[in-house]
């Protein structure tokens, strides 16, 4: 996969980092010489250049990439980014870092955002999860609020605690994709056993998830 990543600071790099790892195909732009470092991941493309300069985004074939992120620590500057990615190059996926939560209602699809990234809203969500036992913890949210992943932490006492995962009368618009346990990641079958201590993420749709904390704290 190819994937362009507006923002060469700390967050741009470490991005790039994660996604050079794991085989894809990554290029770096910014347009501050000093953001430029080589060494720091030379296995990624680097170009100092505007991303939110047409001329340099058609020279760099922004269109051969299936992702592209603006990770600046500007909010105009992400926005267009966004906006020229998917509209100019129809980039299929454009992920967009908001640095200012004021910002955050900006950032959907009438500026070409598929998923927007508040690192403070985040960051708030993390410390309520790392504290919270018996309440459900909004993380993040895709596609312009159309789904949030959310975090269950099932006390030892839990309605459910004990119960086999195919058996829970789930919402309606609900997953529950993975199940953390003493340190392994569980991608859970019918037949798994909820334990107490089990950190639950699902992916549901944002009507439901008072219904979701309804079952799992009251079994309603």
């Amino acid at each position: 996969m190819r994937v362009a990543i507006a923002g060469a600071g700390a967050v741009g790099r470490s991005i790039a980092a994660e996604l050079v790892e794991n085989g894809h195909e990554v290029l770096v732009i910014d347009k501050d010489s000093r953001a430029i470092d080589v060494d720091a991941i030379p296995r990624a493309e680097w170009v100092l250049a505007d991303a939110c300069e047409i001329a340099s985004l058609d020279e760099l074939g922004l269109d051969r990439c299936q992702v592209a992120v603006a990770a600046t620590g500007d909010d105009k500057v992400n926005l267009v980014v966004s906006l020229l990615a998917k509209t100019e190059y129809g980039v299929p996926r454009v992920v967009a870092r908001v640095n200012d939560p004021v910002n955050e209602w900006l950032f959907d699809e009438s500026w070409g955002v598929d998923v927007a990234v508040s690192t403070p809203r985040l960051l708030s969500a993390l410390v309520e999860e790392a504290v919270s036992v018996g309440d459900l913890v909004r993380l993040m949210t895709f596609r312009q609020g159309q789904a949030n992943l959310v975090e269950f932490t099932l006390p030892p006492a839990g309605r459910y605690v004990g119960q086999r995962v195919g058996s829970v009368p789930w919402p309606v618009d609900t997953a529950l994709v993975v199940i953390l346990r003493d340190g392994r990641v569980i991608v859970p079958s019918a037949d798994d056993p909820l334990e107490g201590g089990d950190e639950l993420l699902f992916v549901a749709s944002p009507a439901v998830e008072d219904e979701l904390r309804g079952l799992l704290l009251h079994g309603e």
